[in-house]
């Protein structure tokens, strides 16, 4: 099921459940039905989810690190997408939401 955000100061952003769920746990807030992330969650919410991708960052480039690629017996395989590139639009969102003094909806 696709999860579509809300604000008067950015452009929609729809993303599946399961990545609205994860992204919105990380911000401290659980997937309902309907919600909100108001004007004054905001600040919070962003250091959340820009400290939770710093994490993410740096475990990336540590297991980056002990890829065997071209070794015999090692299978080649692709790097899976990090939470920085998941959470841009979403990021972006909140940052413009913040600037405007906007709050954030879903399910309306």
């Amino acid at each position: 099921m696709l999860i579509t955000f809300k604000t008067p100061s950015a452009p929609d952003v729809m993303m599946l459940e399961n990545l609205a769920e994860y992204l919105l746990g990380i911000i401290g807030k659980p997937l309902g039905e309907r919600g909100v992330i108001t004007h004054d969650e905001l600040p919070s919410a962003i250091q959340k989810l820009e400290s939770a991708i710093v994490t993410d960052k740096k475990e990336r480039a540590e297991h980056d690190g002990h890829f065997h690629e071209g070794e015999e017996g090692h299978e080649p395989h692709e790097i899976p997408i990090g939470l920085a590139q998941r959470a841009y639009p979403f990021l972006d969102m909140l940052r413009l939401a913040q600037k405007h003094n906007t709050d954030i909806l879903w399910g309306v």
